[in-house]
């Protein structure tokens, strides 16, 4: 199978179109008849023509449509549209197709359409495989943003584990803090006991050497 020609038009108003030189026909303007019995709303349709197939790809009012040489072989038409509706979409976004001229984006976009022509002309049959390669990569791409997703969730709980330990770290200084005050309490506490028993101690041996000697220490003098 052999895909002979692409466009992309709004309506029937062609921004860009590429045929293979390797044809020749007045497919351009059957072409033109056939954009304008596809309606604007967003869809994909088969139309045969002779010997060729015509696909096409509606959306958001762009028509993305190609033609092809084989019949019953609508996989690789349909996955060529499909990238070419992205490219297209990405390179120009939403606005500027809806107001742009007829061919104002063909000397651009028509090189983006012959090499992806180009690429699923030589994959053939080789699409099959790689849809399922395609499959793989966007199965790929949940599992990370499950695992993503999943850091994220880890990381809220080492947010919070950090959290808890700064406010472990505040509860271990205020207890530092409290225990070089009770410290400091407990010392002037037992200096006071200390200085109290020095004097009372001083008192006593007063008391009894004044019992023994008299007060005046007279007694203790005569000796």
């Amino acid at each position: 199978m052999t895909i002979l020609y692409t466009l992309v038009s709004r309506q029937k108003t062609v921004l860009a179109e590429h045929t293979t030189t390797s044809v020749t026909g007045n497919f351009p303007t059957v072409t033109r008849v056939l954009l304008a019995k596809i309606p604007p709303s967003d869809g994909r349709m088969i139309y045969n023509y002779d010997e060729y197939v015509f696909h096409y790809v509606v959306e958001n009012g762009i028509c993305f449509l190609c033609m092809s040489d084989e019949k019953n072989r609508h996989r690789v038409p349909f996955a060529l549209l499909q990238e070419i509706k992205d490219l297209f979409t990405h390179k120009y976004g939403l606005e500027v197709p809806q107001r742009a001229i007829a061919f104002s984006l063909n000397e651009e976009f028509s090189r983006v359409l012959q090499d992806r022509m180009e690429y699923y002309n030589s994959a053939g049959a080789n699409v099959d495989s790689l849809s399922s390669v395609k499959n793989q990569i966007e199965s790929v791409k949940e599992n990370m943003v499950q695992n993503i997703e999943q850091v994220l969730e880890r990381g809220e709980k080492i947010e919070l584990l950090v959290d808890k330990t700064d406010r472990l770290n505040q509860q271990a200084f205020i207890f530092e803090r409290s225990g070089r005050e009770l410290k400091r309490a407990m010392w002037w506490r037992n200096a006071r006991w200390a200085a109290f028993l020095v004097v009372a101690g001083g008192f006593v041996i007063f008391f009894v050497a004044g019992l023994a000697c008299g007060f005046d220490f007279h007694r203790c003098k005569a000796h």
